[in-house]
């Protein structure tokens, strides 16, 4: 019952967002969520500036294909400003969804009228920290399942033998 609970309320854009902002929370997992987000945010935004798309229509296709609700929220907000005439920098910034190291970047490109190619780097970026992660994580979990796999198979093991250890000491004893 709690099981189909949760799954419908998941689906819920309350529920949505709850999850999104407990999944960023994360101490692990976290961290890694907030980097794949990065990455695909500001690889699709370069690459529909690249492509010509105007900067407020990129940012509300940017903002549905993000993944997380947090952080379509954030660019929706940023986008609101934007069309009110702010820079997209400062809105960015002042969610606090993103790093200081990306809004720099994206101020960087627009200063310099190379925003795509900046939005290119910081998702190339990004890519490497998730790969990254994705390694740390592995050469962490690859113990840990072998511990439990030999758990696993000991106890098969002794549930297997215990029967007939019982059954030679019975019959000899």
């Amino acid at each position: 019952g709690l099981a189909i609970f949760l799954f419908r309320f998941v689906k819920t854009p309350r529920g949505k967002l709850i999850l999104d902002k407990t999944m960023l929370k994360l101490p692990v997992v976290g961290g890694l969520v907030r980097k794949i987000a990065i990455s695909k945010v500001t690889r699709t935004l370069g690459t529909l500036v690249k492509s010509g798309v105007p900067i407020l229509e990129a940012l509300i296709i940017v903002g549905k294909t993000s993944g997380n609700k947090v952080i379509e929220m954030a660019i929706d907000s940023a986008q609101n400003r934007v069309r009110e005439g702010e820079s997209i920098t400062k809105p960015l910034s002042d969610t606090g969804v993103f790093p200081p190291m990306v809004t720099e970047m994206i101020s960087v490109g627009e200063e310099t009228g190379e925003l795509e190619k900046m939005l290119s780097k910081v998702a190339d970026f990004y890519d490497q920290e998730v790969d990254t992660a994705v390694s740390g994580l592995t050469a962490t979990i690859e113990p840990l399942m072998i511990g439990f796999l030999g758990v696993g198979v000991g106890g098969m093991v002794i549930s297997l033998y215990l029967p007939i250890f019982k059954l030679s000491s019975i019959v000899g004893g």
